[in-house]
């Protein structure tokens, strides 16, 4: 991913997907010791399965598996970020320095991720903002040799999640209701329906009956 003087990436998927963040300064009323914890830029990365949802207020760290300050603002070069994903190795790398060399950011192993990718880059305002150029972003597919097991357990990831850490699982959506079933649901509430419209009637009849009696 190469980009002039600045880069900012933020986005929030609800989908599964895995994403890579990179914040600028925050401003949190509620949360001021967070701008003493870390020097931003920021550069966070989360995997998610479609039950989790980016934390802005505390900058994504209940989600976070790792990061690193990428100060990146006011250069007078590219820089450029990798994301790269091999055999459940996830690697981040940057080259912010001018020097075309790439440095360490986040390497976390045993993240599962289905195939079917889809890439994409978004961005979100805050209380603080900055005007970033995204230049280009290249794709590139790796050539691995996998085992006839590891290929079978990379064919069998459905839904992304990390080893040694429980990520909540997505409620199941309930299946329709069938024509016959949605058929019966309305007949019976009809039913019910007058049946408490004849009971509310033969109240109403024996109660003015009993009034009129008291006048005689």
């Amino acid at each position: 991913m190469r980009q002039s003087q600045e880069l900012s990436l933020c986005a929030e998927f609800l989908l599964p997907s895995t994403q890579a963040f990179l914040r600028t300064p925050p401003y949190h009323p509620a949360f001021p010791s967070l701008l003493s914890q870390r020097v931003f830029p920021y550069i966070s990365a989360m995997v998610n399965n479609g039950s989790l949802s980016y934390d802005h207020e505390r900058d994504g760290r209940p989600t976070e598996l790792g990061g690193c300050t990428a100060i990146v603002r006011n250069l007078h070069y590219d820089t450029f970020l990798v994301i790269r994903y091999v055999k459940r190795h996830l690697t981040i790398m940057m080259d912010i320095d001018g020097k075309h060399e790439w440095r360490d950011c986040i390497e976390v192993p045993g993240v599962r991720l289905p195939r079917g990718y889809y890439f994409g880059t978004s961005s979100i305002t805050g209380d603080l903002s900055d005007n970033h150029d995204v230049i280009s972003l290249k794709l590139f597919e790796l050539t691995v040799e996998r085992t006839p097991e590891e290929e079978k357990l990379h064919r069998d990831v459905f839904l992304p999640s990390v080893d040694n850490m429980k990520l909540p699982e997505m409620t199941a959506p309930l299946p329709p209701l069938s024509g016959l079933a949605l058929f019966l649901i309305v007949f019976f509430s009809l039913v019910f329906s007058v049946f408490a419209i004849v009971i509310g009637i033969i109240l109403y009849n024996k109660w003015q009956e009993q009034s009129r009696k008291r006048f005689y």
